[in-house]
């Protein structure tokens, strides 16, 4: 697999971190939800109809259409049906999710929680379906359960065989979960001092990674563009 801007450490590691600075953010001051993944939603969604709560019932639908959503525009752009019509698509991407955060961040707690929960699932969506891998491994970038799985394996790989490819797994992925459990207590401690405010520093992340694409482009005049190639492999 081509090395692109996307597959990269310094790349995965970035928007690793922001997804768990996020998922502190929703919880302390929006609605106490984890808007990243939808296994809580799902759940919810069926508790509060057993429990004849329908309005809160419907509330859980929207952050999961969201995600549905985010997943259908993500694989479309995977296709590169979208290249004839906007260059650079996943920087658009990036860009876009990044004024999204800022924007959040200027949005009241008082404003009902899924104006932000349902945006935030949708951008989460489009980060699990375009970002999976860093070089040839695979990876969750929106959670950690699967990533502390691979990182447990590649361990095992190591006192086992003392292969140097689980050596290189392990690296990489001890890098990948201490960048999320970095992202949640900054985003804990953060969101606890600034608020709502806080969305603008996962909202930085995400544009620190639009210089990635410039530098990286920079570093090379030919070869595959950073904008294909984004992960697409199967987890």
């Amino acid at each position: 697999m081509p090395t692109t801007t996307t597959t990269t450490l310094r790349f995965a590691l970035l928007v690793t971190c922001a997804s768990g600075f996020l998922d502190s953010y929703t919880f302390l001051v929006r609605g106490g939800v984890f808007a990243n993944v939808q296994t809580g939603n799902v759940i919810f969604f069926f508790i509060n109809l057993s429990e004849q709560h329908y309005a809160d019932a419907v509330a859980r639908i929207w952050p999961i259409v969201a995600f549905l959503l985010g997943v259908t525009l993500s694989t479309h752009i995977k296709t590169g049906r979208l290249d004839s019509v906007v260059a650079h698509p996943i920087r658009w991407t990036m860009g876009i999710q990044a004024l999204s955060l800022a924007a959040i961040g200027f949005v009241p707690e008082t404003v009902p929680h899924m104006y932000v929960t349902v945006p935030i699932s949708f951008m989460a969506a489009m980060q699990i379906e375009l970002f999976r891998s860093i070089g040839d491994l695979n990876y969750m970038v929106v959670a950690t359960t699967g990533n502390m799985m691979r990182t447990v394996e590649s361990a095992y790989g190591v006192l086992t065989t003392r292969s140097e490819t689980s050596k290189r797994a392990l690296a990489v992925y001890s890098k990948v979960i201490g960048s999320f459990f970095l992202g949640a207590a900054v985003g804990a401690f953060a969101t606890e001092w600034m608020g709502v405010h806080a969305a603008w520093l996962p909202a930085g992340f995400l544009a620190v990674t639009l210089a990635f694409f410039i530098l990286d482009e920079r570093d090379t005049s030919s070869g595959p563009d950073e904008d294909a190639g984004h992960g697409a492999a199967a987890v």
